[in-house]
């Protein structure tokens, strides 16, 4: 603060840490090339800024570190003065300061206020959350949802409740007030948390501000339907009732209806301005609240500006951050152009939407609601509810001009529309209206990002269009997406527009003339698809053999690969060879899932998922899933692809537990591999009185063909026996609906994180030219995807599209079919079921000892009863922010080298841990040492045909979340220097000094390691010194942790000696 109150630049002090005013500092850096001003940013928050649109994402993964928009250094190397826990009072426009309170506890009180001089202020202290006054809002377990603190306590509240009824405690419920974007995070929120949950909405249909009658049902028939969540409409709360023992307890209502049995309720009734700064300080406010601001964002006070929510312009207020931003980067030009007359003005902000709200996506731009359009107009509607599609387009009466829509459902053309909408006036539009609703005829749908001007808005955060960011990659000559990220800031607030980003990346590249580099890492200069066919034409069985003949650093014999080229020949491996994954030399080259042939969960344990293809299972097959799953105590549930789901199960119980289900007659169900999963079936014709075919019948036998093959990607499966579609196989990579006359084939659509109908590949085939379609259409997508690539995004990408897909596989016009075909027979002839194989050899059983050098085991996780099953206690890392089985009050210290450290300690010696056979060449393995888990890695380099083979010890426990998985990490090098990377989250950390190569100021302890006549010795101190530090129960939750109130700090935990 002294610097910057000492200097002899103008002081600018921006009121409020948030999403705007860190904006507003960026720019004004950015612009201030003649370094004119100092900075310094007031904020409120213990928490340097994050990212608020993301606030939901924190109930997944407790860390505030995804949520910051900026690494911790960010102020400091931009000169920022940053003071946080600190309130702005008043500001004394005469003599230009800001009076300041201290919020941190412990401050003596003649140090609790402070001034801060300036030159020019700028208000960005946002909006607060709107509870309306009613009796009963001071109850515990009421609550709104705008902060890290609000989410947090909601976290704690909604556990303990959960946690309550597990004990048999009567049902209560989590009531959401508001159903408008707001109200319906929180309610997702609170439901994952799995608390029952219902909202409360005063008018008579969701989010009443984005849509219109129709669109709203849409909305509330899959809030309803996917997530069970019931939306009480036309109900106005008068009073919460309750006591200040129980906390809250129930709802009055003002048409007399009571809701009882209530545990918590969630204000999310809209927000207000900020705006108490402006009023202690005199500045005018506007009449419904709001610091009134003219077009240059000045306030009543000169040298006094403010930006976003806390705002009132023109009569509007803004509770979007994209205004906010236009704001920012106004007013930050403003300080910078020279001159009053250059100054740009705010005209207003634009506040279309575009969301994903409970995986359905809502958009509205322009004018959409008839009583708000200024001239005469015509609507036109899509409404369908199979698809769960909503489209509503207002055009002008001669459908030149486009004036408005709504879209539920699918917001792929929200770009383009938003364009042809905010260009109404200046480009009257070309296609008539109802091919701009529905696409033009023959096009197959969708619109390429080639299509769109230079002026389409691709990031609506932060104001960035197509012609920005093609001149960015044509000047600075970008080639990379993290490049074109940074430097244009596009995909740093709500994420959306990455895969546009992206796209256009790529066409730009192409056009240049210039080759996108698809190399698939930095050891290998091609593509996933290259060496696929490397590996195809010369035979190759070895993952050194592709290093040492095809690698980039062909000589050097510090190049050993990493963890995203050692999994890609894996499974380029099993693609075309089909041999046992954990066999020999093969076992290193797996991802997280496969090493162990079961998907890793956040608490380091395994899920268990046997193949129940198409969902047919006989009764004495589900007794047997439950009999083991009381024994080994295993959580368990119904999937979405028609299997039961074991969770919870500990590595070394995994065999076990196999060996009752393979003599039950289960096989594996590849869940965790990129690879077949299932093939959902309706009943058909079986049971089904629409039913035109055996869709059961069929579905066992396609999942039964393609089990094990592995992919590019994971591939899913449906077949429906009649057009409702209940299996929704249009949903998959592949899927069929019978006919009367056999089965229209689809390829290429996928649910997740953005879904697609997939493509009608062929109509009205019988049943066997359905399976050679299929066929040849799967191993066309393994033999030419791209690593990671869903079949959607291969066949969106495959030049000629779903015309070239059908002229390949239906009338080979490649002439590859007889191959595609023989290496299909060959994959189905030669399936083995994985965990029966395993069961059968002692050799592959000894990978699942949870130690190398000891039969003893250990707890990681604490465990506790919910609902009538086990689950794992996690609370929030008091470091990390993220959620972890790990104390709150771990002990930390600063970082040091492991090598100066160790030379401190004079008491140690070399402590064996068995025969250098018990591990992985080019791998690891965990240890027991004392108490504390170690890991043990060796790395094998080859010179002029000899080999040396160096090796590495650690802590086993990843320094990120505290998961015991280390050792099951696969092992590399970045640029020379050999790392492991954790297989929970990727983060690589160095084997020679521990230091996270990934940018987190994470480290691990190392030790020095040697093999010796066979023998593996680490140079350790005592047990007791390392247990001290690194006791696994250290890390294991006590009891009564999870419910206690978390406490959320803004560095990572570190772990050095």
């Amino acid at each position: 603060m002294a610097d910057a109150v000492a200097t002899e630049k103008e002081v600018v002090v921006v009121v409020g840490n948030g999403m705007v005013g860190h904006r507003f500092l960026e720019r004004l850096r950015k612009y201030d090339t003649d370094q004119r001003y100092a900075l310094v940013s007031i904020g409120e928050e213990p928490l340097q800024h994050y990212n608020r649109m993301l606030l939901t994402e924190y109930f997944e993964h407790l860390s505030i570190e995804k949520l910051k928009l900026a690494p911790p250094n960010w102020y400091a190397e931009n000169e920022i003065d940053l003071l946080t826990n600190a309130q702005a009072l008043a500001l004394d426009t005469a003599n230009k300061k800001v009076l300041c309170q201290r919020l941190d506890d412990g401050v003596p009180k003649d140090e609790m206020q402070f001034e801060v001089p300036y030159d020019h202020v700028v208000i960005a202290t946002g909006a607060s959350a709107l509870v309306p006054r009613l009796p009963g809002t001071n109850l515990r377990g009421v609550f709104v949802y705008r902060s890290i603190a609000d989410l947090n306590s909601i976290i704690a509240h909604g556990e303990k409740q959960a946690e309550l009824e597990a004990t048999g405690a009567p049902k209560k419920y989590a009531l959401v007030v508001g159903g408008g974007l707001l109200g319906l995070e929180a309610a997702k929120a609170v439901h994952d948390l799995k608390v029952s949950v219902r909202i409360i909405n005063r008018g008579t249909q969701l989010m009443s501000r984005q849509l219109d009658a129709d669109g709203a049902k849409v909305l509330h028939n899959e809030i309803v339907n996917k997530f069970g969540i019931d939306v009480l409409y036309g109900k106005s709360t008068q009073e919460i009732i309750g006591s200040e023992g129980n906390g809250v307890e129930a709802v009055q209502f003002t048409n007399g209806e009571k809701f009882d049995d209530v545990c918590m309720i969630i204000f999310a009734t809209g927000i207000k301005p900020r705006d108490e700064l402006a009023h202690s300080s005199g500045l005018e406010l506007a009449k419904r609240g709001g610091i009134l601001i003219n077009d240059y964002l000045e306030c009543s006070a000169p040298d006094v500006y403010a930006l976003g929510e806390c705002i009132s312009h023109r009569d509007a207020t803004y509770g979007l951050v994209a205004p906010g931003y236009e704001m920012a980067d106004t007013l930050a030009k403003n300080f910078t152009c020279g001159s009053p007359e250059s100054r740009a003005t705010f005209p207003g902000g634009d506040i279309s939407t575009k969301l994903k709200l409970m995986g359905m996506e809502v958009g509205s731009f322009g004018d959409y609601f008839p009583e708000f359009i200024q001239e005469p107009f015509e609507a036109l509607t899509y409404n369908n509810p199979l698809e769960k599609v909503y489209k509503k387009l207002f055009f002008s009466v001669d459908g030149k001009k486009l004036l408005g829509g709504i879209l539920v459902g699918d917001t792929s053309d929200f770009v383009r529309l938003s364009l042809m909408y905010k260009q109404k006036d200046s480009k009257p539009l070309v296609d008539p209206p109802n091919e701009i609703l529905l696409g033009k005829r023959g096009s197959g749908g969708g619109n390429s990002v080639l299509d769109l001007p230079d002026e389409a808005q691709v990031c609506s955060c932060n104001n960035v269009s197509k012609g920005d960011i093609c001149s960015a990659i044509k000047e600075k000559k970008l080639t990379k997406l993290g490049d074109v990220k940074k430097v244009c800031n596009v995909g740093t607030g709500c994420g959306g527009c990455i895969p546009m980003v992206k796209d256009i990346l790529e066409a730009e590249l192409a056009a240049a003339g210039a080759s996108v580099d698809k190399s698939l890492c930095e050891h290998f200069a091609y593509s996933r698809q290259e060496l696929y066919q490397i590996v195809q034409v010369e035979q190759y069985s070895t993952f050194a053999e592709v290093l040492a003949k095809h690698g980039r650093k062909q000589h050097d014999p510090r190049s050993y690969g990493c963890e995203i080229c050692k999994p890609t020949m894996a499974s380029i491996f099993a693609s075309l060879q089909n041999g046992h994954i954990l066999k020999g030399d093969r076992a290193p080259l797996q991802d997280s899932n496969d090493r162990f042939l079961a998907n890793v969960q956040k608490s380091g344990q395994f899920s268990v998922v046997p193949r129940v293809a198409g969902g047919e299972i006989t009764p004495d097959k589900l007794i047997v899933l439950g009999q083991v799953a009381k024994r080994f105590d295993l959580y368990t549930k119904i999937t979405g692809g028609q299997r039961v789901d074991l969770f919870g199960a500990q590595k070394q119980d995994l065999p076990e537990i196999w060996r009752l289900l393979v003599d039950a007659g289960f096989e594996s169900g590849h869940a965790y591999g990129k690879s077949l999963r299932t093939v959902k079936s309706c009943v058909g014709t079986t049971w089904c009185r629409y039913g035109q075919q055996d869709s059961v019948g069929f579905a066992i036998f396609l999942e039964n063909r393609y089990r094990g093959i592995r992919s590019p990607h994971k591939l899913k499966g449906g077949v429906s026996g009649c057009t409702r579609e209940c299996a929704e196989a249009r949903s998959k990579d592949f899927g069929c609906i019978a006919t009367d006359k056999g089965y229209n084939v689809y390829v290429g659509g996928n649910g997740g994180t953005n879904p697609r109908h997939a493509t009608l590949l062929a109509s009205d085939v019988p049943q066997d030219l359905a399976v050679k379609y299929l066929d040849r259409y799967i191993m066309y997508y393994i033999m030419t995807a791209d690593r990671l690539q869903r079949t959607s995004k291969w066949l969106d990408a495959l030049e000629g599209g779903i015309e070239q897909l059908r002229r390949v596989v239906m009338e080979d016009s490649l002439g590859i079919c007889a191959t595609l075909e023989k290496q299909m027979s060959y994959l189905v002839g030669t399936y083995e079921c994985e965990w029966k194989k395993v069961i059968e050899s002692p050799e592959l059983m000894a990978q699942f000892a949870q130690f190398k050098n000891t039969k003893e085991t250990q707890q990681e996780v604490r465990m506790h009863t919910v609902r009538d099953q086990r689950m794992p206690t996690f609370v929030a890392n008091a470091q990390t922010g993220t959620g972890s089985s790990s104390p709150t009050g771990t002990e930390s210290s600063s970082p040091a080298s492991s090598s100066s450290v160790l030379s401190d300690l004079d008491d140690t010696e070399w402590v064996s841990f068995g025969s250098k056979d018990l591990y992985d060449v080019n791998g690891g393995g965990a240890v027991l040492y004392g108490e504390s888990q170690l890991a043990i890695f060796n790395i094998v380099e080859s010179c002029n045909g000899i080999e040396k083979v160096s090796w590495y010890a650690a802590q086993n426990m990843c320094p990120f979340d505290h998961s015991f998985v280390l050792a099951q990490g696969i092992v590399g090098d970045l640029d020379g220097r050999p790392k492991v990377a954790c297989p929970m989250h990727k983060r690589n950390y160095d084997l020679s000094d521990g230091c996270c190569l990934s940018g987190d100021d994470l480290r691990l302890q190392t030790f020095e390691a040697k093999e010796e006549d066979g023998t593996i010795y680490v140079l350790l101190p005592p047990t007791d010194v390392v247990d001290a530090r690194l006791a696994t129960s250290k890390f294991v939750t006590k009891e009564g942790e999870a419910s206690a109130p978390v406490e959320v700090a803004a560095t990572p935990i570190r772990l050095d000696w």
